[in-house]
């Protein structure tokens, strides 16, 4: 078995698969591309972008207003100075530092940020 996709509902697909495609040099997977939809191509799985329209596609209409965190998005990357190099990126593009880069209790290097939809997402390295 294998997580294939991980998919976030936002207000604005285009700008929100940009800031992570931009950022971390994932690819857009244009075959599944759709008027409510973008995929991005991250190594082992993919992430993908919702259009609010999703939640009745989906018949989630109820759930349609999520409040708080509701998950946390990880990006690995290659080294220490790959989360010190792209964190003050991410920043320039939108989003928000809540925790600067930190090594760990449990010997990880990250930090911690929220998208400009203020979805979390983290910048790690296992060191």
């Amino acid at each position: 078995m294998n997580l294939s996709y991980v998919n976030i509902f936002t207000k604005d697909i285009e700008a929100l698969s940009g800031f992570y495609r931009d950022l971390f040099g994932f690819e857009e997977i244009p075959e599944i591309r759709s008027p409510i939809f973008v995929g991005l191509k991250t190594g082992q799985s993919c992430l993908g972008f919702n259009a609010q329209e999703a939640y009745d596609l989906l018949k989630l209409s109820d759930y349609a207003q999520p409040t708080g965190v509701k998950f946390l998005l990880n990006i690995d990357v290659d080294s220490a100075e790959d989360v010190d190099r792209l964190t003050p990126l991410a920043v320039a593009k939108g989003a928000k530092l809540i925790k600067a880069p930190y090594k760990t209790y449990y010997n990880w290097y990250q930090s911690v940020l929220l998208d400009p939809e203020e979805n979390v997402f983290r910048i790690n390295k296992m060191l």
